[in-house]
């Protein structure tokens, strides 16, 4: 047991390292049967550790938690992917912002003369643009999911089909280039694909710990994204894989 904890820690430690690992290379450097490589992929996904895919596994993506323990003023990263985000929101557009705290922070970076309609399921969203007297708000209705801090379900999918938007801003639990976005909760992937649909550009934000991760549920895939915001700590080889997809990355000199 000692032996296959040892293993398995070590597997943790490529998976943290490279984003992904693969049963048949992990099954060589180790110098035993894939069948076991896929046993301990197994005990290590029961305990958490990383989400099971075809081949391999990636890890899990980062704990959600409520909206407002999520919004931190103080984090770089967040107010720097805020920042360009609100660059992307211009005079007389209608802009759908998601349920995110990286959404909050492009609120709070939007500027004092922006003349924009700004559509929201997110009551902290809506909080931080009161007072702004050049933006028109409006509040998608609903039950606020606790954890995803915004309305979801049935009546807000309603709600948003009434909408055309010029720009949706999407937030996302986990992105991997294969799985795409990815979310927590089965009623939030469902409002979050529907206001994509619903938007002539998407766009969404990444903070450096949801690169290849994978929440449960299916949002949308990468090639549905228009842009993709990403922050400098995001390190070479993620940015290298990201634009071998062809995705356009705000905030790497490759914006529109």
């Amino acid at each position: 047991m000692h032996l296959i904890r040892e293993r398995q820690d070590i597997i943790l430690q490529r998976l943290r390292a490279s984003g992904r690992v693969l049963a048949a290379d992990l099954a060589a450097e180790f110098a035993v049967s894939e069948d076991t490589i896929r046993r301990d992929l197994r005990d290590m996904a029961a305990r958490g550790l990383c989400e099971r895919v075809y081949g391999g596994a990636l890890p899990i993506a980062p704990a959600a938690g409520p909206l407002n323990t999520r919004d931190k003023k103080g984090d770089a990263e967040k107010q720097q992917l805020g920042r360009l985000l609100a660059g992307e929101i211009d005079d007389g557009m209608t802009v759908f912002l998601d349920a995110a705290s990286t959404n909050i922070a492009a609120a709070r970076a939007l500027p004092a003369d922006r003349r924009a309609t700004i559509v929201t399921n997110a009551p902290a969203i809506a909080a931080a643009l009161d007072g702004h007297r050049t933006l028109d708000v409006i509040m998608i209705g609903g039950q606020i999911h606790h954890d995803v801090g915004g309305a979801v379900g049935t009546r807000p999918i309603e709600d948003i089909q009434a909408f055309h938007f010029d720009l949706c801003l999407l937030g996302t639990c986990g992105l991997d280039i294969e799985a795409g976005l990815t979310c927590f909760h089965y009623e939030d992937a469902l409002f979050k694909r529907e206001a994509a649909a619903c938007a002539h550009r998407v766009i969404t934000a990444m903070t450096a710990a949801k690169f290849a991760t994978r929440a449960p549920c299916s949002v949308i895939a990468l090639d549905a994204l228009d842009a993709l915001a990403i922050p400098h700590t995001l390190d070479a080889g993620a940015v290298e894989a990201l634009q071998a997809t062809g995705l356009s990355l705000i905030g790497r000199g490759d914006s529109r």
